[in-house]
């Protein structure tokens, strides 16, 4: 019996000989992970965007340096992605601002977070539309809702061919000319839908006003001025 008893004989396992596999196969993973997260952070953080930059700098360079726009006499006076304060009656004005103290504030874009059924934002539409009226008592009714609501960023830089034409009388009053060559400019600055389906019809409020200038002369006040009225009454998406 006892020469049918296989005896198996085991050498002793060296406690450093099994730890140094389990270190090695440690490091086979960190280091393809190490090599994978600088490359990444290389490509995705510094080349990727250097190469964009370039590209938009060589194709649309205007776009890329913030669609600045100038005065005839070359000075940079606003960009056309972004609303501005103007008061005068001889400008158009744009939508009212919630983003900052004064409304226009490029830094702390916003609305005013006032809901539907807030009574705070329904007495202020109601005092901005009272001061629109006022504003524009030759303007055919009733007032466009934009006129007293503010879009959801405070800074949007269009509005609908309706506001602007809203103001067509005012602007006239206040420069002396003919209200339908004021109506024509309108007409004329309106841009279409993109592609002909996306978006909808509207007007570069700065670009309106400029070309005011370049008609009809310039009034007393400067062309483009920081508003001092009250933060914009209400939010509407735009």
């Amino acid at each position: 019996m006892r020469g049918n008893v296989a005896t198996v004989v085991r050498s002793p396992v060296s406690p450093s000989a099994s730890e140094a596999p389990r270190g090695e196969s440690m490091l086979q993973h960190l280091g393809p992970a190490i090599r994978a997260t600088i490359v990444t952070l290389v490509l995705t953080g510094l080349v990727y965007p250097l190469a964009m930059t370039g590209l938009a700098e060589v194709l649309f360079r205007h776009r890329a340096e913030g669609s600045l726009v100038a005065d005839d006499a070359g000075r940079v006076v606003g960009s056309e992605l972004m609303a501005q304060g103007f008061t005068s009656p001889g400008y158009f004005h744009p939508r009212p601002s919630a983003a900052g103290e004064k409304g226009y504030d490029p830094l702390a874009s916003g609305g005013s977070n006032l809901g539907p059924t807030s009574k705070k934002l329904r007495d202020s539409a109601e005092a901005a539309l009272s001061a629109l009226e006022k504003e524009n008592p030759d303007a055919p009714a009733p007032a466009p809702a934009e006129l007293v609501t503010a879009s959801g960023s405070g800074l949007d830089p269009h509005l609908s061919p309706e506001a602007a034409l809203y103001q067509v009388m005012r602007v006239a009053k206040a420069r002396k000319v003919d209200p339908e060559r004021v109506r024509s400019l309108v007409k004329e600055f309106t841009d279409g839908r993109e592609l002909g389906i996306l978006g909808e019809p509207r007007v570069n409020v700065l670009l309106l006003n400029l070309e005011l200038d370049r008609r009809f002369g310039a009034p007393a006040v400067p062309a483009v001025q920081p508003s001092q009225a009250p933060a914009a009454s209400a939010d509407s998406k735009g």
